[in-house]
């Protein structure tokens, strides 16, 4: 089974809310781009939120998120798996990233959100044990085209109802 790596985190200086997923997929991989899955949500959800064009480029995407107060990043450094689905890493395979540098960089993070339960879970399992980081946790539906239980409509609601709080908070 082939080891995978993520990419390093997007985060501006007004950084206050972390988005974590839990391992980049295979499209996004392959693109060496965030949430490159053209069914996931995360960018139709992102680009409402932060008031930029749908259709913007990635680079533009990037851009918004750095200026805004969302930094995103993966959980896991790397791990083995095949295929796309968070299902389908080896138990034991995982690594995660270094967060306490992450956090010592990026001091005004006061919240983590979690992009679905696989990347709550590992952050758990592989971040929490030993850390009293004094941060907000909260999970928020994942917007992989797997998750179909809820609507596109019920997940934009969801993930921005959250992002309003956290910011306000």
């Amino acid at each position: 089974m082939p080891t995978i790596y993520s990419f390093p985190p997007i985060a501006g200086d007004r950084a206050k809310i972390l988005i974590l997923g839990s391992m980049p997929g295979e499209a996004s991989l392959a693109a060496k781009q965030y949430y490159a899955h053209q069914r996931n949500a995360f960018w139709p959800i992102m680009t409402q939120w932060l008031q930029i064009d749908a259709h913007a480029s990635y680079e533009e995407k990037i851009a918004a998120l750095r200026s805004s107060p969302i930094a995103l990043w993966d959980v896991l450094k790397s791990c083995k798996r095949v295929g796309s689905l968070d299902s389908m890493i080896e138990t034991g395979s995982q690594i995660g990233n270094d967060f306490p540098s992450f956090f010592s960089t990026h001091r005004k993070i006061t919240h983590v959100l979690f992009n679905g339960g696989t990347a709550e879970a590992s952050f758990k399992r592989y971040v929490l044990p030993g850390s009293d980081l004094g941060l907000i946790f909260a999970r928020l539906p994942s917007t992989s085209p797997a998750n179909a239980r809820l609507s596109f409509d019920d997940k934009c609601r969801t993930w921005h109802e959250m992002l309003h709080s956290a910011v306000k908070s």
